[in-house]
């Protein structure tokens, strides 16, 4: 068969197993379970693709078995059951002897620690040589556990363009030994990439990444992944009042801050101050501090600006971003006067996504209503999100309506 219809007709039975799964055996212990297990035959010598095939062949025996005899240890049963399907699979394959002599003797099933080898699943599935978006959907169905068909549904794409990018994932890190430490940092940035996609569908993005941040935090002791917890908590705790009832973008400084959720506010101010405590600071842990100066605010005008230009500074130390200092400059504004934000913003690069709204916000807040209309509707005109672009739409009628009065 060609490589495409290969990969459909291999999506095609791992989402058949995933439903069949859903329907039979309880969905949060599968998806608990399965990605240590692939860790596993991973860390033993199976290739990503290899592995994986073998965990769906045991889920289909467990569909087969578990209703009528469930096992004591279910993680146990299906390392011993995945494993013995790969060997099986590797035996039965003449191009693959040589494997089969690195792994002809089948170690005993035995406990194995199951942060460890999901932390590896963590590791492959960030690696370097894939793509972001590659890494992202592939963390999320082997680390996440999420169909092919949820995932797709979550990015918005047809089913056959995410299981076309899943399996090309997998061919990448075919043969990827992970015989030395993984880049945390890198794993970071996939799970930061699967946050701000948000969520559409049946598939809530948002909490899928807190929930795989939550499982990494407890696997590696590194202040910045409990910073990028802290970071995704504190967005996440004003989800609610972001957007209006008709769909409409509300900007932070407009949002109803008694719909925040309190209780993700303060875990999220907790896990960061434990974090900064380390005196290890990085970009999440900044990013996170200046999310919680706004969550901490009972008005957008009580914030204390001083404090979140100040933490601008150390992330701009961190990072160099542009973008940094593009809100840095919204900052100063903010603490300081908008002229004094537009002087920072002056010298930036004017085609930096939201420069356009930025001065468009300061020049309002300088009263500049004229030249504020004209580069909102400006900025409407560059904005690639709709609602973003609704946004900026409607601040420039509002201002021509008003400095036309």
């Amino acid at each position: 068969m060609s490589a495409p219809l290969d990969d459909a007709v291999d999506d095609a039975v791992d989402d058949a197993v995933d439903d069949a799964v859903d329907d039979a055996v309880d969905e949060a212990l599968v998806r608990g379970l399965v990605p240590g297990v692939i860790g596993v035959l991973v860390r033993r010598g199976a290739d990503f693709a290899a592995a994986e095939d073998a965990v769906q062949d045991a889920l289909l025996e467990a569909l087969r078995t578990w209703p009528a005899d469930p096992p004591r240890d279910p993680r146990g049963w299906l390392v011993t059951v995945a494993w013995r399907r790969f060997l099986d699979a590797t035996r039965a394959d003449a191009a693959r002897r040589r494997r089969e002599d690195r792994v002809d003797e089948e170690p005993e099933p035995g406990p194995v620690p199951a942060a460890d080898d999901t932390l590896q699943l963590y590791f492959l599935c960030a690696h370097p040589s894939l793509t972001p978006s590659s890494a992202v959907a592939l963390t999320l169905r082997a680390v996440g556990g999420l169909t092919t068909r949820q995932i797709a549904r979550a990015y918005l794409v047809p089913e056959a363009t995410m299981a076309q990018r899943i399996s090309r994932a997998k061919r990448t890190v075919a043969g990827v030994r992970l015989d030395r430490p993984g880049d945390v940092g890198t794993v970071l940035r996939v799970l930061y990439l699967v946050f701000n996609e948000g969520y559409s569908g049946d598939v809530d993005l948002v909490a899928e990444a807190i929930r795989l941040t939550r499982q990494l935090a407890a696997a590696v002791d590194d202040p910045e992944v409990a910073g990028l917890l802290a970071l995704m908590l504190l967005h996440s705790a004003r989800r609610a009042a972001r957007t209006a009832p008709d769909g409409r973008l509300v900007p932070l400084a407009e949002q109803d801050r008694s719909r925040w959720d309190t209780a993700a506010i303060t875990e999220g101010v907790a896990v960061l101050q434990a974090a900064l405590a380390r005196d290890r600071l990085g970009e999440y842990q900044a990013q996170a501090a200046i999310a919680a100066l706004h969550a901490d605010a009972r008005s957008a005008e009580e914030t204390d600006w001083v404090q979140v230009v100040e933490w601008y500074d150390e992330l701009l130390r961190l990072t160099g971003s542009p973008v940094v200092r593009l809100n840095r400059a919204v900052a100063v504004g903010e603490a300081d006067g908008p002229r004094a934000g537009l002087a920072e913003l002056a010298g930036l690069d004017p085609t930096l996504p939201r420069y356009t709204a930025a001065a468009a916000h300061l020049h309002e807040r300088d009263n500049d209503l004229a030249t504020a209309a004209r580069l909102y509707a400006q900025a409407a005109r560059e904005a690639t999100d709709t609602a973003e672009r609704d946004h900026l739409v409607r601040q420039a009628a509002r201002l021509n309506t008003l400095f036309r009065a």
